[in-house]
């Protein structure tokens, strides 16, 4: 199968690299969802152009994780992509896109992929991975956060944005993240990114998993 694996900058693309155990496409796209989506839509494009269309596309890299879902050091599956902050403020609350009428904010992966990958992985967590344009660095935004999307494991800046240029190709999507933080109160000292760059490298062989 062809993949194509999206991370956001070089220390991931590189441990991903590290991990891999099939010949498998990994390209740093830039930081958030713009770039993201964009970097997806041309690496997308490109192949198709050339004959060899991928097959799959996977969303991977470092997150925030929520504390009561998954430890610093572990490991999240995707089942949705989420556009967590992408809608507009009331007084009521948060209205999602959908509250809005003016679409989806999320992105479902793929089911067999995803399965694919927790045999791989079996300690990892599986659940909603939510993408936001700003990091959650307060605990009444991450309480928020887990009031709108319940479902949700993990906090991440890209994974919408690759997931939306997959939808729009009709390409499979997955998305894999290992945990370097909380989502809370931003404690930069505490994070763990060596750490969740070790651990990512080790999920990365999964990925050899993912076949037809």
């Amino acid at each position: 199968m062809r993949l194509l694996v999206v991370t956001a900058v070089a220390a991931e693309r590189d441990a991903v690299l590290a991990g891999l155990t099939a010949e498998v496409t990994v390209v740093a796209g830039g930081v958030g969802p713009a770039a993201a989506a964009a970097a997806t839509a041309r690496a997308l494009v490109r192949a198709e152009a050339a004959g060899t269309p991928y097959d799959a596309v996977v969303s991977a890299g470092i997150a925030g994780g929520f504390p009561d879902r998954v430890a610093v050091g572990g490991t999240v599956i995707g089942t949705r992509s989420v556009g967590a902050d992408l809608g507009a403020e009331s007084p009521e609350g948060f209205l999602t896109l959908a509250d809005l009428g003016f679409g989806a904010s999320t992105v479902e992966c793929d089911p067999d992929l995803g399965r694919a990958l927790a045999r791989a992985l079996p300690a990892a967590v599986a659940g909603d991975v939510l993408t936001v344009s700003t990091v959650t660095g307060t605990a009444d935004g991450a309480a928020g956060l887990r009031r709108r999307w319940p479902d949700a494991v993990a906090e991440g800046m890209e994974g919408f944005g690759v997931a939306t240029a997959a939808a729009q190709a009709g390409v499979r999507l997955a998305e894999l993240r290992t945990v370097s933080n909380p989502v809370g109160p931003r404690e930069r000292a505490a994070w763990r990114i060596g750490a969740a760059l070790a651990a990512l490298t080790s999920a990365a062989a999964a990925l050899a998993s993912l076949g037809p």
